[in-house]
Protein backbone atom coordinates (compact mmCIF):
# COMPACT_ATOMS: atom_id res chain seq x y z
CA UNK A 1 0.00 0.00 0.00
CA UNK A 2 1.58 3.16 -1.13
CA UNK A 3 2.04 5.94 1.52
CA UNK A 4 1.20 9.03 0.73
CA UNK A 5 3.64 11.97 0.66
CA UNK A 6 1.91 14.33 3.76
CA UNK A 7 2.56 11.12 5.94
CA UNK A 8 5.78 10.38 4.50
CA UNK A 9 7.01 14.26 5.52
CA UNK A 10 5.16 14.21 8.72
CA UNK A 11 7.22 11.12 9.47
CA UNK A 12 10.18 12.36 8.20
CA UNK A 13 10.30 15.50 10.20
CA UNK A 14 10.34 14.05 12.95
CA UNK A 15 13.96 13.14 12.68
CA UNK A 16 14.55 16.43 13.60
CA UNK A 17 14.35 15.50 17.68
CA UNK A 18 16.86 13.20 17.00
CA UNK A 19 19.51 16.21 15.35
CA UNK A 20 18.08 18.08 18.67
CA UNK A 21 19.00 15.39 21.54
CA UNK A 22 22.29 14.38 19.43
CA UNK A 23 23.43 18.12 19.46
CA UNK A 24 22.45 19.00 23.07
CA UNK A 25 24.74 16.04 24.38
CA UNK A 26 27.68 16.30 22.24
CA UNK A 27 29.47 18.89 23.61
CA UNK A 28 31.86 19.34 20.38
CA UNK A 29 28.10 20.46 18.62
CA UNK A 30 27.34 23.60 20.83
CA UNK A 31 30.00 26.19 19.53
CA UNK A 32 28.08 29.57 18.29
CA UNK A 33 29.90 28.92 14.87
CA UNK A 34 28.97 25.30 14.63
CA UNK A 35 25.36 25.75 15.39
CA UNK A 36 25.05 27.64 12.17
CA UNK A 37 27.35 25.10 10.48
CA UNK A 38 25.45 22.26 11.29
CA UNK A 39 22.32 23.92 10.64
CA UNK A 40 23.30 24.76 7.49
CA UNK A 41 24.28 21.40 6.26
CA UNK A 42 21.13 19.94 7.62
CA UNK A 43 18.80 22.33 6.03
CA UNK A 44 20.46 21.36 2.31
CA UNK A 45 20.79 17.35 3.58
CA UNK A 46 16.92 17.76 3.91
CA UNK A 47 16.52 19.34 0.92
CA UNK A 48 18.63 16.48 -1.16
CA UNK A 49 16.94 13.71 0.40
CA UNK A 50 13.54 15.32 -0.72
CA UNK A 51 15.06 15.76 -4.00
CA UNK A 52 15.95 12.54 -4.21
CA UNK A 53 12.82 10.96 -2.58
CA UNK A 54 10.80 12.05 -5.85
CA UNK A 55 13.41 12.23 -8.55
CA UNK A 56 11.09 9.61 -10.59
CA UNK A 57 8.33 11.64 -10.00
CA UNK A 58 9.29 15.06 -9.85
CA UNK A 59 6.99 17.70 -8.66
CA UNK A 60 5.60 20.33 -11.04
CA UNK A 61 6.32 23.00 -8.43
CA UNK A 62 9.01 24.14 -6.54
CA UNK A 63 7.12 25.15 -3.42
CA UNK A 64 6.91 21.25 -2.48
CA UNK A 65 10.45 21.53 -1.68
CA UNK A 66 10.32 24.19 0.76
CA UNK A 67 7.07 22.59 2.49
CA UNK A 68 9.70 19.22 2.89
CA UNK A 69 12.26 21.74 4.30
CA UNK A 70 10.23 23.66 6.54
CA UNK A 71 8.17 20.76 7.62
CA UNK A 72 11.20 19.39 9.17
CA UNK A 73 11.98 23.03 10.90
CA UNK A 74 8.44 23.26 12.00
CA UNK A 75 9.08 20.02 14.66
CA UNK A 76 12.10 22.61 15.63
CA UNK A 77 10.01 25.56 16.82
CA UNK A 78 7.69 23.08 18.52
CA UNK A 79 10.39 21.68 20.05
CA UNK A 80 11.70 24.63 21.55
CA UNK A 81 8.23 26.67 22.24
CA UNK A 82 7.47 22.91 24.39
CA UNK A 83 11.00 23.20 26.45
CA UNK A 84 10.93 26.82 27.01
CA UNK A 85 7.29 26.63 28.56
CA UNK A 86 8.75 23.19 30.14
CA UNK A 87 6.24 20.56 29.16
CA UNK A 88 9.89 18.60 27.84
CA UNK A 89 13.07 19.12 28.01
CA UNK A 90 16.87 17.33 26.80
CA UNK A 91 16.56 18.96 23.50
CA UNK A 92 17.29 22.78 23.13
CA UNK A 93 19.78 23.52 26.26
CA UNK A 94 22.50 24.23 23.93
CA UNK A 95 20.23 26.49 21.88
CA UNK A 96 19.56 29.15 24.45
CA UNK A 97 22.77 29.63 25.18
CA UNK A 98 24.75 29.15 21.92
CA UNK A 99 22.03 29.88 19.40
CA UNK A 100 19.28 32.08 19.63
CA UNK A 101 18.14 32.92 23.32
CA UNK A 102 15.79 35.54 22.00
CA UNK A 103 13.47 32.44 21.03
CA UNK A 104 13.19 32.51 25.08
CA UNK A 105 10.78 35.50 24.83
CA UNK A 106 6.95 35.20 24.74
CA UNK A 107 7.10 36.72 21.85
CA UNK A 108 9.38 34.13 20.35
CA UNK A 109 7.70 31.14 22.20
CA UNK A 110 4.36 31.89 20.67
CA UNK A 111 6.01 32.21 17.48
CA UNK A 112 7.76 28.87 17.49
CA UNK A 113 3.81 27.79 18.72
CA UNK A 114 1.93 29.02 15.41
CA UNK A 115 4.93 27.92 13.43
CA UNK A 116 4.79 24.57 14.66
CA UNK A 117 0.83 23.95 14.47
CA UNK A 118 -0.80 26.06 11.63
CA UNK A 119 2.21 26.40 9.44
CA UNK A 120 3.01 23.05 10.11
CA UNK A 121 -0.43 22.42 9.10
CA UNK A 122 -0.73 24.11 5.94
CA UNK A 123 2.63 22.72 4.51
CA UNK A 124 0.81 18.98 4.66
CA UNK A 125 -2.02 20.62 3.48
CA UNK A 126 -0.53 22.28 0.18
CA UNK A 127 1.46 18.75 -0.36
CA UNK A 128 -1.98 16.97 -0.15
CA UNK A 129 -3.70 18.84 -2.64
CA UNK A 130 -0.75 19.25 -4.68
CA UNK A 131 -0.86 15.47 -4.60
CA UNK A 132 -4.43 14.91 -5.82
CA UNK A 133 -3.91 18.02 -8.20
CA UNK A 134 -6.08 20.28 -6.48
CA UNK A 135 -5.90 23.92 -6.70
CA UNK A 136 -3.47 25.60 -3.32
CA UNK A 137 -3.24 28.88 -4.23
CA UNK A 138 -5.40 30.16 -1.32
CA UNK A 139 -3.70 28.36 1.23
CA UNK A 140 -0.03 29.08 -0.46
CA UNK A 141 -1.03 32.86 0.23
CA UNK A 142 -2.03 32.82 3.56
CA UNK A 143 0.74 30.89 4.16
CA UNK A 144 3.28 33.01 2.91
CA UNK A 145 1.50 35.96 4.38
CA UNK A 146 1.69 34.70 7.49
CA UNK A 147 5.40 33.49 7.42
CA UNK A 148 6.71 36.60 5.75
CA UNK A 149 5.30 38.99 8.86
CA UNK A 150 5.91 36.86 11.75
CA UNK A 151 9.37 36.63 10.25
CA UNK A 152 9.41 40.50 9.45
CA UNK A 153 9.08 41.30 13.30
CA UNK A 154 10.58 38.43 14.54
CA UNK A 155 14.05 39.99 12.76
CA UNK A 156 13.80 43.71 13.20
CA UNK A 157 12.29 43.00 16.63
CA UNK A 158 15.34 41.04 17.57
CA UNK A 159 18.31 44.16 15.83
CA UNK A 160 16.22 46.93 17.37
CA UNK A 161 15.50 45.56 20.39
CA UNK A 162 17.18 44.45 23.69
CA UNK A 163 18.53 41.58 21.93
CA UNK A 164 20.66 43.65 19.28
CA UNK A 165 23.73 43.27 21.14
CA UNK A 166 23.11 39.36 21.48
CA UNK A 167 23.08 38.33 17.63
CA UNK A 168 25.14 35.13 17.70
CA UNK A 169 25.70 33.42 14.28
CA UNK A 170 22.68 31.20 14.14
CA UNK A 171 20.78 34.40 13.70
CA UNK A 172 21.69 33.57 9.68
CA UNK A 173 19.83 30.65 9.85
CA UNK A 174 16.40 32.51 9.96
CA UNK A 175 16.92 34.72 6.48
CA UNK A 176 15.36 31.73 4.79
CA UNK A 177 12.68 31.82 6.12
CA UNK A 178 12.23 35.28 5.40
CA UNK A 179 12.75 35.50 2.29
CA UNK A 180 11.37 32.54 0.73
CA UNK A 181 7.74 33.37 1.58
CA UNK A 182 8.66 36.75 -0.14
CA UNK A 183 9.43 34.63 -2.93
CA UNK A 184 6.50 32.22 -2.34
CA UNK A 185 3.80 35.27 -2.49
CA UNK A 186 5.42 36.46 -6.02
CA UNK A 187 5.11 33.05 -7.75
CA UNK A 188 1.78 32.59 -6.31
CA UNK A 189 0.52 36.49 -7.23
CA UNK A 190 2.02 35.87 -10.79
CA UNK A 191 -0.32 32.51 -11.60
CA UNK A 192 -3.47 32.90 -12.77
CA UNK A 193 -6.16 33.58 -10.06
CA UNK A 194 -8.89 30.63 -9.38
CA UNK A 195 -11.99 32.15 -9.92
CA UNK A 196 -15.18 29.93 -10.86
CA UNK A 197 -16.99 30.17 -14.47
CA UNK A 198 -20.01 32.92 -14.07
CA UNK A 199 -22.18 34.18 -16.37
CA UNK A 200 -21.85 37.77 -17.63
CA UNK A 201 -25.06 38.29 -17.04
CA UNK A 202 -24.93 37.13 -13.59
CA UNK A 203 -21.90 39.39 -12.85
CA UNK A 204 -23.12 42.22 -14.48
CA UNK A 205 -26.01 41.74 -12.25
CA UNK A 206 -23.84 41.59 -8.93
CA UNK A 207 -22.39 44.90 -9.92
CA UNK A 208 -25.08 47.19 -9.84
CA UNK A 209 -25.74 46.08 -6.34
CA UNK A 210 -24.63 49.31 -4.13
CA UNK A 211 -22.81 48.70 -0.71
CA UNK A 212 -26.04 49.22 1.03
CA UNK A 213 -27.66 46.26 -0.63
CA UNK A 214 -24.86 43.50 0.64
CA UNK A 215 -25.56 43.94 4.13
CA UNK A 216 -21.97 41.41 4.59
CA UNK A 217 -19.99 43.98 3.10
CA UNK A 218 -21.21 47.39 4.49
CA UNK A 219 -20.95 45.47 7.65
CA UNK A 220 -17.22 44.61 6.47
CA UNK A 221 -16.96 48.37 5.50
CA UNK A 222 -17.57 50.32 8.47
CA UNK A 223 -15.18 47.14 10.34
CA UNK A 224 -12.35 47.98 8.44
CA UNK A 225 -12.93 51.85 8.78
CA UNK A 226 -12.48 50.91 12.21
CA UNK A 227 -9.72 48.84 12.29
CA UNK A 228 -8.05 51.25 9.74
CA UNK A 229 -8.47 53.96 12.87
CA UNK A 230 -7.06 51.43 15.38
CA UNK A 231 -4.47 50.42 13.25
CA UNK A 232 -3.96 54.66 13.05
CA UNK A 233 -3.79 54.79 16.45
CA UNK A 234 -1.83 52.06 18.17
CA UNK A 235 1.18 52.91 15.25
CA UNK A 236 1.03 56.80 17.08
CA UNK A 237 1.76 55.11 20.03
CA UNK A 238 4.31 52.78 19.00
CA UNK A 239 5.82 55.97 17.66
CA UNK A 240 6.19 57.35 21.24
CA UNK A 241 3.14 59.68 20.04
CA UNK A 242 2.65 62.67 23.57
CA UNK A 243 -0.69 63.12 23.76
CA UNK A 244 -2.90 61.74 26.67
CA UNK A 245 -5.13 59.17 24.92
CA UNK A 246 -2.02 57.13 23.67
CA UNK A 247 -0.52 57.60 26.64
CA UNK A 248 -3.31 56.58 29.12
CA UNK A 249 -3.80 53.53 26.36
CA UNK A 250 -0.06 52.22 26.41
CA UNK A 251 0.35 52.48 30.40
CA UNK A 252 -3.45 51.44 31.54
CA UNK A 253 -4.37 49.05 28.59
CA UNK A 254 -1.79 47.54 26.13
CA UNK A 255 1.45 48.09 28.20
CA UNK A 256 2.60 45.15 26.28
CA UNK A 257 3.52 47.60 23.50
CA UNK A 258 6.52 49.30 25.55
CA UNK A 259 7.88 45.56 25.73
CA UNK A 260 11.54 46.31 25.47
CA UNK A 261 12.06 42.95 23.36
CA UNK A 262 10.69 45.26 20.85
CA UNK A 263 8.16 42.91 18.69
CA UNK A 264 5.16 44.66 19.83
CA UNK A 265 6.30 48.15 18.57
CA UNK A 266 7.95 46.52 15.22
CA UNK A 267 4.37 44.61 14.51
CA UNK A 268 2.60 48.19 15.12
CA UNK A 269 4.47 50.06 12.78
CA UNK A 270 4.41 47.27 10.06
CA UNK A 271 0.80 47.94 10.29
CA UNK A 272 0.60 51.17 10.14
CA UNK A 273 2.89 51.66 7.29
CA UNK A 274 2.00 48.32 5.04
CA UNK A 275 -1.54 47.24 6.67
CA UNK A 276 -3.14 50.62 6.40
CA UNK A 277 -3.06 51.06 3.15
CA UNK A 278 -4.46 47.30 2.20
CA UNK A 279 -7.29 47.83 4.38
CA UNK A 280 -7.59 51.66 2.52
CA UNK A 281 -7.20 49.88 -0.29
CA UNK A 282 -10.13 46.79 0.80
CA UNK A 283 -12.40 49.35 1.61
CA UNK A 284 -11.94 50.51 -2.02
CA UNK A 285 -12.52 47.42 -3.22
CA UNK A 286 -15.57 46.52 -1.23
CA UNK A 287 -16.98 49.88 -2.72
CA UNK A 288 -15.62 49.57 -6.20
CA UNK A 289 -16.84 46.30 -8.69
CA UNK A 290 -14.27 44.36 -10.69
CA UNK A 291 -11.65 44.46 -8.13
CA UNK A 292 -10.04 41.43 -9.03
CA UNK A 293 -6.97 41.64 -7.17
CA UNK A 294 -9.29 41.53 -3.56
CA UNK A 295 -9.86 37.72 -3.84
CA UNK A 296 -5.89 37.48 -3.34
CA UNK A 297 -5.00 39.71 -1.57
CA UNK A 298 -7.45 39.36 1.77
CA UNK A 299 -6.05 35.95 1.65
CA UNK A 300 -2.37 37.39 1.74
CA UNK A 301 -3.21 40.06 4.48
CA UNK A 302 -5.34 37.93 6.48
CA UNK A 303 -2.36 35.49 6.98
CA UNK A 304 0.04 38.67 7.45
CA UNK A 305 -2.40 39.72 10.58
CA UNK A 306 -2.92 36.78 12.47
CA UNK A 307 -2.10 38.38 15.83
CA UNK A 308 -2.06 34.64 17.53
CA UNK A 309 1.75 35.51 18.70
CA UNK A 310 0.88 39.44 19.80
CA UNK A 311 -1.97 38.05 22.01
CA UNK A 312 -0.13 35.17 23.52
CA UNK A 313 2.61 36.91 24.15
CA UNK A 314 1.05 39.61 26.04
CA UNK A 315 -0.60 36.84 28.11
CA UNK A 316 2.58 34.63 28.64
CA UNK A 317 4.09 34.56 31.67
CA UNK A 318 7.89 35.15 30.03
CA UNK A 319 6.61 38.71 29.31
CA UNK A 320 7.29 40.96 32.55
CA UNK A 321 4.05 41.77 34.32
CA UNK A 322 4.49 45.34 34.08
CA UNK A 323 3.62 44.62 30.41
CA UNK A 324 0.91 41.86 30.89
CA UNK A 325 -2.65 43.80 30.35
CA UNK A 326 -4.16 44.50 33.77
CA UNK A 327 -6.60 42.25 34.62
CA UNK A 328 -9.24 45.00 34.91
CA UNK A 329 -8.94 45.65 31.05
CA UNK A 330 -7.60 42.29 29.77
CA UNK A 331 -11.50 42.17 27.66
CA UNK A 332 -11.77 45.18 25.89
CA UNK A 333 -8.22 44.99 24.65
CA UNK A 334 -8.73 41.09 23.90
CA UNK A 335 -11.65 41.78 21.72
CA UNK A 336 -10.19 44.38 19.70
CA UNK A 337 -7.00 42.35 19.22
CA UNK A 338 -9.48 39.67 18.28
CA UNK A 339 -11.45 41.81 16.79
CA UNK A 340 -8.72 43.34 14.28
CA UNK A 341 -7.64 39.24 13.24
CA UNK A 342 -10.85 38.39 12.36
CA UNK A 343 -12.23 40.75 10.28
CA UNK A 344 -9.65 40.36 7.75
CA UNK A 345 -10.29 36.51 8.35
CA UNK A 346 -13.79 37.24 7.59
CA UNK A 347 -13.48 39.18 4.70
CA UNK A 348 -10.67 36.98 2.76
CA UNK A 349 -13.82 34.37 3.07
CA UNK A 350 -16.40 36.28 1.80
CA UNK A 351 -13.88 36.82 -1.29
CA UNK A 352 -12.71 34.00 -1.82
CA UNK A 353 -16.25 31.87 -1.79
CA UNK A 354 -18.54 34.64 -3.21
CA UNK A 355 -15.76 36.77 -6.22
CA UNK A 356 -18.56 37.14 -8.39
CA UNK A 357 -18.50 41.57 -7.57
CA UNK A 358 -15.01 41.28 -8.01
CA UNK A 359 -15.06 39.93 -11.18
CA UNK A 360 -14.47 41.71 -14.56
CA UNK A 361 -17.56 41.97 -16.86
CA UNK A 362 -15.38 42.05 -19.80
CA UNK A 363 -15.42 38.25 -21.29
CA UNK A 364 -11.86 37.93 -21.84
CA UNK A 365 -10.94 38.85 -19.18
CA UNK A 366 -12.96 36.80 -17.13
CA UNK A 367 -11.89 34.00 -18.99
CA UNK A 368 -8.35 34.64 -18.12
CA UNK A 369 -9.28 34.99 -14.52
CA UNK A 370 -11.23 31.82 -14.61
CA UNK A 371 -8.13 29.56 -16.03
CA UNK A 372 -6.44 27.59 -12.50
CA UNK A 373 -3.12 26.56 -11.45
CA UNK A 374 -2.94 22.44 -10.22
Amino acid sequence: MDVSQEVCIFLSSLSALAVLYTMNNVPAFQGPFVILEIGAVVLVLVFLLAFLSVRHRPPKDLLFYVCVEFSFTCIIDLTSALEYDGFISGFMDFYREAGEPYLGTAYGIMMCYWDGVVHFFLYLLMVRRMDIKKPYRSVGLFWAGSLSANMLVFVLGIVIGKYGAEIRPAFWLNMPFLLVPLWGAVTLFCRPRELPIISAITVEREHRKGLFSRPLDLLLFVLLLGIMGFTLFRGFVALGCPQEVCSTYVSRYEPYLKDPAGYPRVMMLLFLFYGLPQLTAFAYGLRTPGCTWMVDWTVFFAGAVSQWSHIGASLHPNTPSQFQTPGERWWPVMVLNLLYMAVPQVLALRCTHSPTFFMKKNAEDHANGASKFK
